[in-house]
């Protein structure tokens, strides 16, 4: 579930001598690609379950960077753990109690850029997400419809140091809650969707040469990833389109002041889910991204591994 981390407070290096340039690369990592098809429900019912990600990201144009000839080039490797426990108790409105909990790690490789702009690499931060699984509305032909609700939290418990522009961890607490559901167009047609809200609290020791910036904070974002899949091997394969979007809805803060630069992107790709069996799965996604604004805009690859026990 990680995007890569660009830490807060490049306007601390350069706001005094180029003020509309804005604020900008300031938001945590969040899920852009890494969930796709039929994701309104876990695949195999109630129980234990793990998934590997595996995602590459690269990107040689970074929008509205606020650095005059600086050209940077990154390539971002992410392994994200998760385990999930899905229960068979109903707890409110007839759903399901379940908890999330992921883990990642990030390793950057940041090229073209003065010394000053270095990368860290290590343990991202800790995911928890209690959440709600509604059991499959159910029709003639199969389901039609199953979705699910999760309150994510996401810990600044990831390696963080201020003298680096890019990190694993953001330092800052993000409340990322979401609700993802699969519609069955047909036994064999499914669109699913994973719709995001985020929310940031500050960050008390940002990236910041200038002494005089003591705190930032990322602006408030909508984000979701949406796809549609065909099943042509009967209860095997999907393929299908897959795609992310990522919007700042207000502004960022620094030092309690509101400051202009709004993140956004859109990406799309093709993408396959392999079903080895009932309990095993595996997903390969493809994302080009289009039409960033103040961050970068690059391609992204992501492999999943989901077991159940």
């Amino acid at each position: 579930m990680r995007h890569l981390v660009v830490m807060i407070c490049l306007l601390a290096v350069f706001a005094l001598t180029l003020p509309t340039a804005g604020w900008s690369y300031g938001q945590p990592a969040v899920n852009l690609g890494f969930t796709s098809f039929v994701d309104g429900a876990p695949p195999a019912g109630p129980g234990v379950y793990f998934q590997e990600y595996i995602q590459y990201y690269t990107s040689d144009e970074f929008k509205d960077f606020p650095v005059p000839g600086v050209d940077p080039e990154l390539d971002v490797w992410v392994s994200l753990t998760q385990l999930i426990y899905q229960s068979d108790q109903k707890l409110l409105l007839g759903g399901k109690w379940g908890l999330n909990v992921m883990l990642p790690v990030v390793s950057f490789d940041l090229d073209n850029t003065p010394a000053l702009l270095a990368e860290n690499s290590g343990i991202g931060d800790i995911v928890v997400g209690p959440f709600l699984q509604w059991d499959p509305i159910m029709g003639a032909n199969g389901p039609i419809f199953m979705h699910r609700i999760e309150l994510q939290l996401i810990f600044p418990t990831g390696d963080y140091d201020d003298d680096k522009l890019i990190n694993p961890g953001s330092n800052f607490f993000s409340f990322n809650p979401y609700w993802a559901a699969t519609a069955f167009l047909t036994p064999q047609w499914t669109v699913s969707w994973r719709l995001h809200y985020l929310w940031n609290d500050k960050n008390n020791e940002p990236f910041a040469p200038d002494s005089a910036v003591e705190d930032t904070r990322a602006g408030q974002a909508v984000h979701a990833n949406f796809t549609t899949a065909y099943e042509v091997i009967p209860k095997q394969l999907r393929v299908g389109l897959n795609g992310y979007w990522f919007k700042q809805v207000s502004d960022s803060e620094v030092n309690g002041d509101e400051v202009s630069g709004k993140e956004e992107v859109l990406a799309i790709g093709p993408g396959l889910v392999w079903h080895l069996n009932q309990d095993q799965h595996l997903f390969f996604n493809a994302y080009k991204e289009t039409s960033a604004e103040f961050r970068p805009e690059g391609e992204r690859v992501t492999l999943r591994y989901v077991h159940h026990f």
